[in-house]
């Protein structure tokens, strides 16, 4: 296992006096938000700023892309966009592609800009999942879109010029965090076998109880506050963990919950130290390594939840997306 991490457990100051310096000055012209008390209003502005942000962005060339929708047995059918490199021939490998949002928010759209620059890097097909929210729609139904659309990209290997022998998947924060456990229940229920997991800042634990999970509170990125109120909602709970601590959460919703991990794919997760999630990522890579999963973990100094898309220009962000996607090409090709 790779270990990048100059802030050791215990001597860490998980706060964001500790964000680097880059990143603070755009996390300064942040709003404080509440995301919570109107969930369909948060989405609106949610995607309204999403879709500004994308406005300034570059259009990203040689990528085109299809939406598919795939029908389910007793649920609406899933809508996937599959993006593929131009001028490229034979069979590629893919990426399933989950976004974050807590459970809650999060669109394909919202991750098309991002996602069309990891296909142009990387050089793979990436198919991006459009899955059930909740607290609309809690576990299972967000995790049986995600398979549902990894079992139709495994039926369609020949159509679509993939290589069945070299697919991955992989996520976002909750989206990380649906990988990891569509992992572990395609290991434990199905054939299926996905050759790499690649977990960006996942959404492991629903417990909270690590010392990072306590630390981060500012209402400008993702807290304490919200993890417990995402886990709340993807959960179906009355209560979050902090009033009542739950003893029958299934591991396919909250990977940390596992007690085997060993036969899952080869892993990469990295995280930002000034993230609710440092400690719990860290833990899962750990054990992944301890039953022989090669599990690469990196950590970046001073960066806070999800800062290497939110904050695309600083340094600390270019490193972090140049190392993401270095990591997903060479488990690739």
């Amino acid at each position: 296992m790779s270990i990048n991490d100059n802030n050791k457990r215990g001597k860490r100051v998980m706060d964001i006096a500790s964000v680097d310096e880059e990143l603070a000055v755009v996390l300064q012209s942040f709003p404080e938000l509440d995301i919570w008390t109107d969930l369909n209003l948060t989405r609106k502005r949610g995607a309204e700023m999403r879709a500004k942000m994308i406005g300034q962005l570059p259009i990203v060339e040689g990528v085109e892309s299809d939406d598919y929708l795939i029908p389910q047995v007793d649920a609406p059918e899933v809508l996937v966009r599959v993006y593929r490199p131009e001028n490229k021939v034979g069979l590629l490998p893919a990426l399933l592609w989950i976004h974050g949002g807590g459970y809650c928010f999060g669109s394909v759209e919202g991750d098309d800009n991002m996602v069309r620059q990891m296909t142009k890097t990387v050089g793979s097909i990436i198919v991006s999942v459009e899955y059930r929210l909740a607290p609309e729609h809690p576990f299972p139904a967000p995790l049986n879109d995600c398979y549902t659309a990894l079992q139709w990209l495994s039926d369609n290997t020949d159509s679509m010029s993939v290589d069945p022998a070299r697919i991955a998947i992989g996520g976002i924060s909750a989206g990380a965090g649906l990988a990891a456990g569509l992992g572990l229940f395609v290991r434990d229920n199905t054939n299926l076998k996905p050759i790499f997991q690649f977990l960006l800042c996942p959404m492991l634990d629903d417990r909270c109880i690590t010392n990072s999970s306590y630390m981060i509170t500012d209402e400008r990125v993702w807290n304490r506050h919200s993890n417990l109120m995402g886990w709340k909602h993807y959960l179906d709970k009355d209560k979050t963990c902090e009033e009542e601590l739950y003893s029958d959460v299934s591991p396919y919703a909250a990977a940390c919950r596992a007690l085997d991990l060993s036969g899952l794919p080869s892993t990469y997760i990295a995280v930002g130290s000034v993230d609710a999630f440092a400690d719990e990522d860290r833990d899962y890579a750990k054990r992944l390594q301890a039953v022989g999963v090669e599990t690469q973990l990196e950590i970046f100094s001073g960066g806070f939840h999800g800062f290497e898309f939110i904050a695309p220009g600083a340094q600390i962000s270019k490193t972090a997306r140049d190392c993401h996607f270095d990591a997903l090409r060479k488990a690739l090709f």
